[in-house]
Parts: structure tokens; C-alpha cells; sequence
């Protein structure tokens, strides 16, 4: 007696497998378009926040519109044949439009809320399909359960293999494959009731996505050409950020989520006074502290110093810091210092080092990105600065680059504030001694730091390591003026509930750039 399941059995069986299908793909396209927002307009908590509400609205439209569907068959195929061009299609689009145009928001709002439409429209439409073709037994709750478990999928996924793996250009073009793919067998399983017009667009956009596909390469390599200005040498998406490293001769440009880094030409000037000041006012530099910094170039300024004797570093991206360390013409940048056996790399979360680190540190370096969203503004906050004062020794010195103090004032002087607000563990009662003090950097603009300490370092003439290229103890005290423009104005401390400084960051350079 034969067990092969019934067409009508298949065709049930194969909408179970199709809900899940589409659910991994729906979710996949939120979390495509929310990373893509958060990359290009920067704030992760709000956009992804945004994204989320625009595709669920959009997705109760959808289902709210499947009813006014006269047949829910040839409905769910053009769903998916839309998907696969909509959705697979987004990344490319989106990336192309800020690349020539520098518009994000219309073509990525525009194409999230058509695919959470069409989105919406395929699990009525599925339920509606399955009570048609008679399937025993059908319940509701069972394609909702399918959907969840893709849903379920895709989530986790998308960081541990198809960000790494795929990118989002080519991420976007596959899960859109996977919707015609849907498409298609829907077409073989139904032929009875299929159009030529549906089989005739499925096929096209078949051809065109493939046509992607194979050139995906090619697509990512023109868009991010329209973007930089200099010859791409490297571009890999991780899963913390998105990694671009270009070059113009001998001048090397570094860019995470698309934002310049340092600019071989001039990065001495930032790193000299990062790391020099905090250096030499210290009573001992035995054992430093990096935080962030994973191009290598703020420990290599750090081993000019004769007495160190073990620098660690901690970077979040174990890709950032193994370029930096692997590949020659890198690092070479920083003097091979991630190669030198005194530099400890832990490529792990800043805070949680620094929460479990049972250790204390002479210098402690902060050389962070901008805080630009909250997972970074955080680490901006009093409660981070309070943390990082519990692991200085009673002389030690701390330093953290701050921003402009012209591009975004409010931001810089609110992070003067929130380090004067930290608690000082060897002067309970007391706020640590702080030390505002910026410079001009060509590829940032004029850039500030903030120095701190328990007690106040023993004043006197800076002392610097030989074969500086631009600090001097005259910059030095240049560096302590700052004008009516970039001086002292009212901001509020960071704090973790209230995290004032992204909105400070935000606006300052909104007010230049938008």
C-alpha cells in the first residue's frame, strides 16, 4: 500500500513549510532595513525602534487589505512574487540612493512599508488557501505557531550567519530569491489556477535577481565607489559594524559604519594628543588600559614610553583588531604595536571588562566612536566614568576623546560634566580633577579630549617621548584656551537614564551637516 501523501496533502504540507519560509524572510528584510537605517542615519536604538513600528503598522494594513483579495491563491503568489522584488532588492536600492543622492529616508521608509504590506497580506492569505483546498484539520493557531518559529529563525540568524556571511547587499537579493523560490513552487503546485502573467513576471524577476546575484560583487563595489572618494581596498561587514578601508597613494582611510575613523595623513595629531598628555602626567605607566582603539594606532603611541611594561587592549570587533594586527600594509600603521608582546588584545565589550577587571591601571585611554546612539552613548555616562575610576591607581590618569567642541559643543562640554560628575574613589565626596583640552585635526575639525585623575598630577612642563610629529609643550598649553565659540556652556551629565548626550551629539552636528 503506498504512504505518499495526496496532492491536496502536499499542497498542505508545503504552506506549512512556505509560512515559515516567508516569515524568516519578513523579518529578515525589518532587520535589513533597520541595520541599514541605523548605518546611514545613526541613533540604532531610535531607527530600529522607527523600523519596527513602520513594518508592524505596515503589516496590519497588509492584513486588514488581504480581505478585499478575491482569490486568495493567486493573491499569496503575487505577494511573493512583489516580495521577491521589493524585498530582495531593498539593500541595493537604499544603498545606491544615499550613495548618488545622499537621500536615505524616502526610498527606505517607502520600500519598508510596501514589503511590511505585503508581508502582512501572506498569513491570511495562507489560512484562507488552506481552508480552500479542504485541509483536515486546519486551526489558525497552527500558521501562526509556523510563523513565530521562522520569525524565531531569522532573529538569530541574521547576526550569527547572514550579516557575516552575506552583507547586506547580497542578504537582501538571497531572502528575495527565497520569495520567488516560494513563488515559483506555488506556481508548480497550483498550475491548474495559475496565470500566464504570474508565471511570466515570476520568471522575470527570477532573471533579474540572479542577474544581482552574480553581479553582487560588482553592485557593492559601485556603491560604495560613489560613496569614498578613494580607491576601496577593503569593505567587510561584521557583525558590530560595517568596515571600510580605502587609499589615495600612501594616504590610508579607515571607516566603521561609514564614518572616517583616522586618515593616515593626519592621525598623529589626534593620537599624540589623545594619548601623550594623560602619559606624562602620570606618576607611573607601568600597566595601561585602551579602550576601543583597535587600528593599533593609540598603543603604538603608547610604547613610545620606555616604562611600559603591558599595555591591554580591549576592542569590541575581533576583525578590526586582527587587520590591524595581520596584515602588513596595516600594520604597519601603527608600528606592528599589536604585534609587540607587551599588548594584551581582548576583543570583548568595554563595559563588561571594565565592570569584572579586577585590576588597577596607571593610564586608562577611552578612544571610542562618537556617541551617536545609546549602546555607545553609555559608555559616555557617569556611571561608565565612575567604573573606569575604580580601576585607576590613586595616581593614575584617565583620558577619553570627547568630540568637537565645535561641531557639537553642547555634546563636548556634556562630557566634561559627566566626568566631573563620576565618583572618585580615593576623595569619597569629591568629583575627580578634570582637564578639558582640544586641537585641530584636518579630517575631523577641532577635536577635544577630557583628562581626569583622583588628585590633581604635579603641574609642570609636559613631557614627551622623542620623534613626535606635532605636540610640543607650547600646543600643550595652547590646547587649555578655547574661544567664544567652542567655550563652556550649560549641559546636562549622562546619565544611563536619561542619556542627554546623544541628543546633544545628534543636534550639533545636524546643525552642520543636514
Amino acid at each position: 500500500m503506498s504512504h505518499a501523501p495526496t496532492g491536496a496533502r502536499r499542497r498542505e504540507i508545503w504552506l506549512l513549510v512556505a509560512t515559515f519560509l516567508v516569515a524568516v524572510a519578513g523579518l529578515i528584510y525589518e532587520l535589513i532595513a533597520a541595520t541599514l537605517s541605523s548605518y546611514l542615519l545613526g541613533d540604532s536604538v531610535r531607527q530600529f525602534s522607527l523600523v519596527i513600528g513602520v513594518f508592524l503598522s505596515a503589516m496590519g494594513v497588509g492584513a486588514y487589505l488581504s480581505r478585499f483579495v478575491g482569490e486568495a491563491l493567486r493573491g499569496f503568489i503575487w505577494a511573493q512574487i512583489l516580495l521577491g522584488i521589493l524585498g530582495g532588492f531593498l539593500a541595493p536600492v537604499v544603498f545606491y540612493a544615499y550613495a548618488w543622492t545622499g537621500a536615505v529616508e524616502l526610498p527606505l521608509f517607502g520600500l519598508l512599508i510596501a514589503v511590511g504590506i505585503l508581508s502582512g497580506m501572506e498569513i491570511p492569505l495562507i489560512a484562507r488557501v488552506l481552508k480552500e483546498i479542504g485541509a483536515p484539520e486546519f486551526r489558525f493557531e497552527n500558521v501562526l505557531s509556523v510563523d513565530y518559529v521562522g520569525a524565531l529563525a531569522a532573529s538569530v540568524a541574521f547576526p550569527l550567519l547572514i550579516v557575516p556571511q552575506l552583507g547586506l547587499m547580497s542578504a537582501s537579493l538571497v531572502f528575495g530569491a527565497l520569495n520567488l523560490a516560494v513563488a515559483g513552487l506555488s506556481l508548480w503546485l497550483f498550475r491548474s489556477d495559475a496565470t500566464r502573467s504570474q508565471w511570466g513576471v515570476w520568471a522575470l524577476a527570477l532573471l533579474l535577481t540572479g542577474a544581482g546575484l552574480v553581479q553582487s560583487e560588482r553592485l557593492v563595489t559601485v556603491a560604495e565607489a560613489a560613496l569614498y572618494e578613494d580607491d576601496i581596498i577593503l569593505s567587510e561587514t561584521t557583525p558590530y559594524q560595517q568596515i571600510t578601508v580605502t587609499r589615495f597613494r600612501d594616504r590610508v582611510r579607515l571607516f566603521l559604519d561609514h564614518s572616517i575613523q583616522f586618515d593616515s595623513f593626519d592621525e598623529y595629531r589626534y593620537h599624540e594628543m589623545l594619548v601623550h598628555p594623560a602619559m606624562s602626567h602620570a606618576s607611573r605607566r607601568a600597566d595601561v588600559l585602551i579602550l576601543g582603539g583597535g587600528d593599533g594606532m593609540a598603543a603604538r603611541e603608547v610604547l613610545r614610553w620606555a616604562d611600559v611594561a603591558q599595555v591591554t587592549l580591549v576592542d569590541l570587533d575581533p576583525r578590526v583588531t586582527g587587520l590591524f594586527q595581520s596584515h602588513d600594509d596595516l600594520a604597519a600603521l601603527n608600528d606592528n604595536a599589536l604585534r609587540d608582546p607587551r599588548v594584551r588584545v581582548l576583543n570583548q565589550d568595554a563595559w563588561q571588562f571594565v565592570e569584572h577587571a579586577n585590576t588597577q591601571f596607571d593610564v586608562v585611554i577611552v578612544d571610542l566612536p562618537d556617541p551617536k546612539n545609546l549602546a555607545l552613548s553609555k559608555l559616555y555616562s557617569r556611571a561608565f566614568y565612575s567604573l573606569l575610576m575604580e580601576r585607576l591607581s590613586p595616581r593614575g590618569v584617565m583620558v577619553t576623546q570627547a568630540g568637537s567642541p565645535f561641531y557639537a559643543r553642547q555634546a563636548f562640554w556634556s562630557v566634561v560634566q559627566t566626568v566631573a560628575a563620576a565618583r572618585n574613589p580615593v576623595q569619597v565626596g569629591a568629583g575627580p580633577w578634570t582637564l578639558p583640552y582640544h586641537t585641530y585635526v584636518p579630517s575631523f575639525g577641532d577635536w577635544g579630549f577630557v583628562m581626569a585623575a583622583p588628585f590633581a598630577p604635579k603641574t609642570g612642563d609636559l613631557a614627551v617621548p622623542p620623534g613626535l610629529q606635532y605636540l610640543t609643550p607650547a600646543i600643550w598649553q595652547q590646547s587649555h584656551v578655547f574661544g567664544a565659540d567652542t567655550g563652556p556652556i550649560e549641559a546636562d551629565v549622562n546619565r544611563l537614564q536619561s542619556h542627554a548626550l546623544v541628543g546633544y551629539y545628534l543636534d550639533g552636528w545636524a546643525k552642520w551637516f543636514e
